[in-house]
């Protein structure tokens, strides 16, 4: 175990929303927005976060963050990651989305983090429900 796992609290991500843009009849880009929070009295760096979100228990797609970015110490910045998905692959899930209300989620994956201390990769997971408002 290093150094830097008794330093550093891992950042968490909190699905705030999921925005849908058709590509095609089949396909669409959707665009998640994750509330990311630092409680390190530190700034660290994303230099690496890749995940796959469920809805209602149903894999909907995969995404990664393109490029690092830098989140303050002690506070939540607001992200947003690209998922590729196809319209089949929402199934139940999206009437839900387009009219709004309550949906369970689960987003889980992989995260590499920077920090004046040195950097770390570990795991998350994180369900709840979201609420998709129009």
């Amino acid at each position: 175990m290093s150094c830097l796992n008794w330093i550093l609290e891992k950042p968490s991500f909190i699905l705030r929303g999921v925005n849908i843009s058709p590509r095609s009849f089949t396909e669409m880009n959707l665009l998640i927005g994750l509330d990311v929070q630092n409680p390190n009295r530190f700034d660290i760096t994303l230099k690496s976060f890749e995940c796959t979100i469920y809805l209602k228990n149903e894999e909907i797609g995969k995404g990664r963050l393109k490029n690092e970015l830098l989140i303050p110490s002690s506070s939540t910045t607001q992200i947003q990651v690209p998922i590729d998905a196809k319209f089949k692959d929402l199934g139940g899930s999206l009437k839900s989305i387009l009219t709004g209300g309550d949906l369970p989620y689960k987003i889980e994956g992989t995260a590499d983090v920077r920090t004046a201390f040195g950097s770390l990769h570990f795991p998350f997971s994180r369900e709840g429900p979201i609420h998709l408002g129009n």
